[in-house]
């Protein structure tokens, strides 16, 4: 007759990879929003405000304290490339 505990061990075992797993994928996110905790509910102001910050930064999360933007930021464009339209075919 089986002994009830025994299922514990494998239970255990899977427990403690989703935890290493939970806990490495927390560590990467953090690590790549520049050491601080991730967003939520992201609108599109913020989307662009971090597009803005990456631009004048090089990081979406970094900010700058400088009232004039760099040189630079006259030429680097937020415009993306769109894909032509067919024009009546």
């Amino acid at each position: 007759m089986p002994v009830p505990f025994e299922a514990l061990l494998p239970f255990g075992i899977i427990t403690g990879f989703f935890m290493a797993t939970a806990s490495g994928l927390r560590t990467v996110k953090y690590y790549a929003n520049d050491k601080h905790p991730h967003r939520f509910g992201l609108d599109n102001w913020d989307l662009q405000m971090m597009e803005r910050d990456k631009r004048l930064t090089g990081s979406p999360r970094g900010q700058s304290t400088n009232p004039t933007a760099p040189s630079e930021f006259a030429t680097n464009s937020i415009w993306y490339l769109e894909t032509p339209r067919d024009k009546g075919q």
